[in-house]
């Protein structure tokens, strides 16, 4: 199990400003595994390591977009 004890976490709504998508574009990115998430409660919470991960793999052409 991952240790997340100096990890910022950032909430659905705040992964989509910052990747300017629609919030059901980040749920989907996490339902597919692109996006790793960790569930509280009824609601996901991102690492923000994550998100810069996967904007960096995107902008290298990593990532394939799905239609």
């Amino acid at each position: 199990m991952a240790n997340f004890a100096n990890t910022d976490f950032l909430t659905v709504a705040e992964v989509a400003e910052q990747m300017r998508v629609s919030k059901m574009t980040v749920y989907r990115l996490i339902h597919s595994g692109e996006l790793p998430a960790v569930r509280f409660g009824k609601s996901f919470r991102v690492p923000e390591s994550a998100v810069e991960e996967y904007v960096k793999a995107a902008a290298t052409g990593r990532h394939t977009e799905s239609a």
